[in-house]
């Protein structure tokens, strides 16, 4: 059952980066565009108001399902943090960081 409610926890987490962050402003931006282009010219030509609304609604549950899951696409390039090694002076103030193998002091 912790399998289930495991995998579940991970889909509804779901981390983007980003990369992905970006792209997903860009395809809302795109196709809440095209979406609501095209549902005022097909409004326009066939004078109905109703036509519009659902082209417009459809489109934003388009936008919706391709943006809100987070899609694997989204973490193609997952944020790497730096390593903290533990301070010798316990408290001090001086800690260490590994920067490209080499440890490095810090303030803390």
């Amino acid at each position: 059952m912790e399998a289930i409610q495991d995998k579940f926890q991970a889909v509804v987490d779901g981390f983007i980066d980003f990369k992905g962050q970006k792209l997903a402003d860009q395809i809302t931006t795109y196709t809440l565009s095209i979406a609501a282009f095209l549902a005022f010219i097909v409004g326009f030509v066939a004078q109905d108001i109703r036509l519009t609304l659902y082209i417009g609604l459809a489109g934003t549950a388009l936008t919706f399902l391709a943006v809100v899951p987070p899609w694997p696409i989204y973490n193609q390039n997952p944020v790497q943090f730096l390593a903290v090694a533990s301070s010798a002076a316990g408290g001090s103030g001086v800690g260490s960081v590994v920067v490209g193998g080499q440890e490095v002091k810090v303030k803390t």
